[in-house]
C-alpha cells in the first residue's frame, strides 16, 4: 500500500499520557532508533507496554445545543488533569465535527458494515471516545468517574466496557481467550513511523469489540486449533516454522501440495504481503462479560482506517476464524499529535 500523506487538519484523539510531568512530551531519541524519522510531538502510551486493565467510555454531545467552546474546555480540563498512574485516550469520532461544523479530516469516516456483524449501537460509536489504562481496575474506574463529572452538561455517557491482559510472563506478547499469542506482526519501535505515526505525529484508531466462542473453540484439538489461526498454540510460531517471529511463508507447502499455513486461516489473510507490506499496532485487551459474553477489545493503530477496511473485508469473507467470532460493537477516531506547551488540547477542536 502507499501511504498518502498525512491530512490536511488534526483531529483529535489524545493518545495515553503516562503522567501528568508526561503531557505535551515530544517523543525521547531512545524511542526512534538510528535510521527513524523523527516524529512530531507524539503521544505516550500506544507504542508502549500495556497495563494490565483498560476502561473504555464513549460519550455523545450531552444536547443538540452544546457548543464547540464548551467541548473544547472539557477536553483542555481532562487533558490538563492527568490522573495518576492512568493512562488517558480521548477520541472524537466523525459524528462530533458534523454536529459542531467543524471540518474532519479526509481519512476519518465511519467504518463500513461488514459481513457477519452484529453490531449493537449502544455498545459503539460515540462522539468522544476515552480510554483509560492502568494496573488496577478501581482507579480506572474512579477516573472514569472524575472525567465524567468535569464533562457534565456538555458531554453524557453512551457506553462503557472493561477489559484486561490474561496473565502472562513479563515480556511476552499477550494471550487472547483462546490461549493464542495476538499481537506478534505488529511493527517494531523503528518502524512505526512508517505504517503508525503521519509526520505530524497523528494517527487513527480502530476499536472493535469481538465476542470469542471460547468454549467451542477450545475444544477443538490443538492441530485443528493451530490450522485456523495459522500459527502453533505453544510457541507463537507460524505453521512450518519454530519460533514466534519466524517469518510468515504463505507459499510453503506440505509434501502433498497443501499450504503449511492454510488458505483461510487467519494469519495468511490478515498478513501485511497482501496489503503491500502495510501494517497496524495492535494494542488489544481481552473482555469478560460473563459465561456467555467473553472475547477481545480490539484497539488498533495505523496511518490510514482504510487499511483495517480492506484486512477486515477479506476476513468477514473467508477466515476460518468466523465460525468462532462475531463482531458487536465499532468505533473509530484520529490521534491528535500533543498540543505544544502552553497550548490548549482543546483548541485543536476548530
Amino acid at each position: 500500500m502507499t501511504v498518502s500523506p498525512p491530512p490536511r487538519r488534526r483531529t483529535l484523539l489524545l493518545a495515553p499520557l503516562a503522567a501528568a510531568s508526561a503531557c505535551g512530551a515530544p517523543s525521547s531519541p531512545s524511542s526512534h532508533p538510528a535510521g527513524a524519522r523523527p516524529q512530531a510531538r507524539t503521544q505516550h502510551g500506544i507504542a508502549t507496554a500495556q497495563p494490565a486493565r483498560v476502561l473504555l467510555t464513549a460519550y455523545d454531545l450531552a444536547s443538540p445545543g452544546a457548543t464547540a467552546a464548551a467541548v473544547r474546555a472539557t477536553l483542555s480540563a481532562w487533558w490538563s488533569r492527568p490522573a495518576p498512574d492512568i493512562t488517558l485516550t480521548v477520541a472524537a469520532g466523525p459524528g462530533l465535527y458534523r454536529k459542531l461544523a467543524v471540518p474532519a479530516p479526509d481519512r476519518l469516516k465511519a467504518l463500513p458494515a461488514f459481513p457477519g456483524d452484529r453490531l449493537d449501537p449502544r455498545r459503539g460509536g460515540g462522539d468522544v471516545l476515552v480510554q483509560l489504562c492502568g494496573d488496577d481496575a478501581a482507579a480506572c474506574a474512579r477516573a472514569a468517574t472524575r472525567l465524567t463529572a468535569r464533562a457534565a452538561g456538555v458531554l453524557t455517557q453512551r457506553w462503557r466496557q472493561e477489559g484486561f491482559l490474561p496473565p502472562r510472563a513479563a515480556g511476552q506478547t499477550p494471550l487472547n481467550l483462546f490461549g493464542f499469542k495476538d499481537g506478534t506482526e505488529n511493527p517494531g519501535a523503528d518502524e512505526l513511523h512508517r505504517w503508525v505515526w503521519n509526520g505530524d505525529g497523528t494517527t487513527y484508531l480502530v476499536y472493535r469489540r469481538i465476542h470469542m466462542a471460547v468454549d467451542t473453540f477450545t475444544a477443538l484439538p490443538v492441530a485443528q486449533q493451530e490450522r485456523v489461526i495459522g500459527r502453533h498454540r505453544a510457541s507463537g510460531a507460524p505453521l512450518g516454522g519454530e519460533r514466534e517471529h519466524d517469518p510468515v511463508d504463505l507459499y510453503a507447502k506440505t509434501p502433498q501440495g497443501r499450504y503449511l499455513i492454510p488458505a483461510q486461516s487467519h494469519v495468511r489473510l490478515a498478513h501485511s504481503r497482501l496489503d503491500g507490506g502495510a501494517r497496524m499496532l495492535r494494542r488489544g485487551y481481552s473482555y469478560d462479560d460473563g459465561a456467555d459474553d467473553r472475547g477481545l477489545l480490539f484497539l488498533s493503530y495505523m496511518r490510514d482506517p482504510a487499511l483495517f477496511v480492506r484486512v477486515q473485508q477479506r476476513l468477514a469473507a473467508a477466515d476460518a476464524m468466523n465460525r468462532f467470532l462475531e463482531h458487536r460493537a465499532s468505533a473509530v477516531g484520529h490521534v491528535l499529535a500533543a498540543p505544544a506547551p502552553g497550548s490548549a488540547f482543546g483548541d485543536q477542536l476548530r
